[in-house]
C-alpha cells in the first residue's frame, strides 16, 4: 500500500559533496516500506510539476523516521537540500518492489555504486547470513561507511586509489577473492551490466536496482522502461516499468 504524506524534516545535512541525508518524519510510509523500495519527493515549486524519486537508504519502524540519501543534481534536489528541521516536503510511497528478503543465502554480497550506495544500508540490516558490502566510490570521501560497516564487512573500491581497491567494484570483489551466493546491487548501467555477467558466469542468483528518470513513479505513463526478456502484459511489448515492476529485478529477467 502506497501513501501520500507530508513529512516533517527532523536534520539535514551535507555528507559528502552534493551528497546530502535527510531524515524525517513519515508514519505510515515507514510502516509499510522495504528495503530498494523508494519514495517520490514533490517540489514546493510549483513550476516542477514532477515529483523525484529518492531510493531509501534507513527505517527506523519504531520512531516513524525515514532517512533518504541524495545528490542535488538538478532543480527539484537542489530545492530540497536547502530545506531544514520544521520544514515539510510531500512525499507518496513506498513505491516499487524491493529487494528479496526470505530466499534464504547464507553470504549475500552487497553492492552500490556511487548514489546506488544508499539502499545498501537498510538491506544490510534486513538480510539474514553472513554479509558483505562492496561500495565504489571515486575517491577517499567515503559516504555512509559507518552505517554500512555496523551490519556487514565492508570493502571500497574508489576510481583515484585513494582508498581500497583502486578501479571499480567488480576489481574490488576479485582482488579480496570474495565468496557469495547471491549479489545485490544498486549503481550505474555499466555497474550493473558488470555484476549481470560476473554472476551469470559464476553460476550464483543475481538482483539490480535500476537508476532511472521517473515521470509518475506508478507505473502509469511509461516514461521508465528497461527491455524485458518477456513481453509485459501491460504493454505487450518485451519491456519492464521500472517504477512499478521495478526498481529491482532478477538479473535474467532484463536486458542491460
Amino acid at each position: 500500500m502506497k501513501y501520500r504524506e507530508t513529512a516533517v524534516i527532523l536534520e539535514q545535512r551535507e555528507i559528502s559533496e552534493n551528497i546530502y541525508s535527510l531524515w524525517l518524519h513519515a508514519d505510515d510510509i515507514v510502516r509499510e516500506a522495504r528495503p530498494g523500495q523508494f519514495v517520490s519527493v514533490y517540489c514546493q515549486d510549483e513550476s516542477r510539476l514532477l515529483p523525484r524519486p529518492i531510493s531509501i537508504c534507513e527505517l527506523d519502524k519504531e520512531s516513524g523516521r525515514l532517512r533518504l540519501v541524495y545528490r542535488a543534481a538538478g532543480a527539484g534536489t537542489q530545492e530540497f537540500s536547502g530545506y531544514g528541521p520544521g520544514d515539510t516536503l510531500e512525499l507518496v510511497g513506498p513505491l516499487g518492489n524491493g529487494f528479496p528478503l526470505d530466499k534464504g543465502y547464507e553470504k549475500p554480497l552487497l553492492v552500490g555504486g556511487g548514489i546506488g550506495v544508499p539502499p545498501m544500508v537498510e538491506l544490510a540490516k534486513w538480510l539474514p547470513g553472513e554479509k558483505t558490502v562492496v561500495s565504489g566510490y571515486r575517491n577517499s570521501d567515503l559516504f555512509l561507511k559507518e552505517e554500512l560497516s555496523r551490519n556487514a564487512v565492508l570493502y571500497v573500491s574508489t576510481e583515484d586509489g585513494s582508498a581500497g581497491t583502486k578501479g571499480n567494484v567488480l576489481d574490488a570483489i576479485r582482488e579480496n577473492h570474495l565468496e557469495t551466493d547471491a549479489i545485490f546491487a544498486c549503481g550505474p548501467s555499466p555497474m550493473l551490466r558488470a555484476l549481470k555477467a560476473y554472476a551469470a558466469e559464476q553460476g550464483i542468483d543475481c538482483y539490480l536496482s535500476l537508476e532511472e528518470r521517473m515521470a509518475c513513479g506508478i507505473g502509469a505513463c511509461l516514461a521508465c522502461v528497461c527491455t524485458s526478456k518477456d513481453i509485459d502484459a501491460h504493454t505487450n511489448v518485451k519491456n519492464k516499468r521500472i517504477c512499478k515492476d521495478g526498481p529491482v529485478f532478477a538479473a535474467e529477467e532484463i536486458e542491460l
